[in-house]
């Protein structure tokens, strides 16, 4: 049996895990910014199930959470850091507020998340944390560029994290999913004021829809990265994310190439 922590569970993903959880005996503490979301699930599970009113942004809440966790249950073995949302816009459109909240949501949430867990797994000599990245994490395109700036600063502390807390065995891993059918692009999403000097180049981007994927079915997929002897550092979610990697990543390895004369230069004699 594990003991989970995971944010932002009212729905998506953190609500499909928690179910996964606990439809096979585990036990799960469960964080929103509104508890009553997690009523039918207390109902189902009773004292299974620890709801939570958090905002992940308020780094003292975060640390009272962990703690009422870890009185509840004794431990904490798997925290999911699913707490967030996208903001959409170009660049130049983007606002200070925006740009903080985002920011604070996507990056500092997780930051306090994981430093206020890390004591208590280090004390166990055990731990898993769970970082909810996407493909925006190592992939970029226009419109999303503070959205993606959490999620490439999401990846960057956490891939220094995976070698700092290893010989205190605590696994570390960030899920990279593809577009699935969550509120993350819809009721969640936060809109810029479009300027009219991008709206051209917005309607020359433009493209269909395409087939998103089930929630649902990451179920079984979060559950083998959990029990896993030696689990990742990054996995994809869905088919779509390792060919468009594949093909982004030998891009910079040409251009890098291209450019490696001027890299020498630069360096000096």
């Amino acid at each position: 049996m594990k003991i989970w922590f995971i944010t932002g569970a009212s729905k998506g993903f953190g609500r499909e895990w928690a179910e996964a959880a606990l439809e096979r005996g585990d036990r799960v503490a469960v964080s929103s910014r509104s508890t009553g979301v997690f009523d039918e699930l207390v109902n189902k599970y009773g004292d299974a199930v620890l709801p939570l009113k958090l905002d992940v942004t308020d780094r003292a809440a975060v640390a009272d959470a962990v703690r009422a966790v870890v009185d509840r249950f004794g431990r904490i073995d798997v925290v999911v850091n699913n707490a967030g949302y996208g903001l959409f816009g170009m660049v130049e459109e983007v606002d200070e507020e925006q740009a903080r909240a985002q920011l604070d949501v996507n990056l500092l949430g997780p930051l306090w998340v994981t430093q206020a867990v890390l004591p208590q797994m280090r004390a166990q000599g055990n731990g898993h944390v769970i970082q909810v990245s996407s493909i925006a994490g190592v992939f970029a395109l226009p419109g999303l560029g503070l959205y993606h700036a959490s999620k490439f600063g999401l990846e960057g502390f956490t891939d220094s994290l995976a070698a700092e807390v290893k010989g205190f065995g605590i696994s570390v891993t960030l899920v990279e999913p593809a577009g699935y059918a969550t509120d993350w692009a819809g009721p969640s999403a936060v809109h810029a004021e479009r300027l009219p000097q991008y709206d051209a180049f917005r309607s020359a981007m433009a493209r269909p829809a395409g087939k998103r994927g089930d929630p649902a079915a990451t179920r079984a997929a979060i559950l083998q990265v959990v029990d896993a002897e030696e689990p990742p550092l990054r996995i994809f979610f869905g088919p779509g994310p390792l060919p468009v990697i594949k093909a982004e990543y030998a891009r910079r390895i040409a251009e890098w190439e291209a450019w490696d004369g001027v890299s020498q230069e630069a360096f000096g004699a």
